[in-house]
């Protein structure tokens, strides 16, 4: 039998990725929208501490094991920012495009592009679990000027990856979660999970 599991986060896409690479571990995963738990605050100033405030957020609420992940685009040459504000750099309302327009404009003039895209993911067995499973990815690549691809989302069309020599937003699905931040937390978490078993 397998141990249900809620995932913080309402997004369909995260949790038909979820529910693939975890269910062989014994986990089938929930949205946290089939609890009707609310979004959950995200205060704080680093992705570890939003993720571990949205797991246990979700935990209390539902009663069930939780997982949450925070994510973002990190500028090294600007400080490291858009980081945990990524998705509303611009403001509010929330918008890819102006998110975009404004990185490029904080980098005019600048010579290092170099950027990465970084997630942490933390499941957490209850609310108080003393011991939450942390881990995480990082993802290299360099923010260029001109979008180009209309997959992905985000910051995908200007997050250019050397290797493919493509942006994110060009890259196939299937190239993109072999290679990306989350994709990379998730065997992470995988390793440690089943370390536990």
């Amino acid at each position: 039998m397998s141990q249900k599991i809620v995932l913080a986060s309402n997004n369909q896409g995260k949790l038909k990725e979820f529910h693939q690479l975890l269910a062989p571990l014994g986990f089938s995963v929930h949205s946290q929208s089939e609890f009707n738990v609310p979004d959950s605050p995200e205060p704080y100033f680093t992705f570890l501490e939003n993720a571990l405030s949205k797991a246990r957020h979700a935990a209390k609420l539902t009663g069930l094991p939780a997982l949450a992940d925070d994510s973002g685009i990190c500028v090294p040459s600007l400080g490291g920012a858009p980081g945990v504000f990524s998705a509303r750099y611009a403001g509010e309302p929330k918008s890819d495009e102006n998110n975009n327009q404004k990185l490029v404009m904080q980098l005019q003039g600048m010579d290092d592009r170099s950027a990465y895209y970084y997630c942490v993911l933390v499941f957490v067995r209850s609310e108080n679990d003393p011991q939450p499973v942390i881990a995480d990815g990082r993802w290299n690549g360099v923010f260029v000027d001109s979008p180009a691809g209309d997959g992905g989302f985000g910051y995908d069309p200007h997050f250019y990856v050397p290797e493919f020599g493509k942006t994110a937003a060009q890259l196939t699905p299937l190239e993109k979660n072999g290679i990306s931040h989350r994709a990379k937390a998730l065997q992470d978490l995988i390793q440690k999970l089943t370390q536990q078993a």
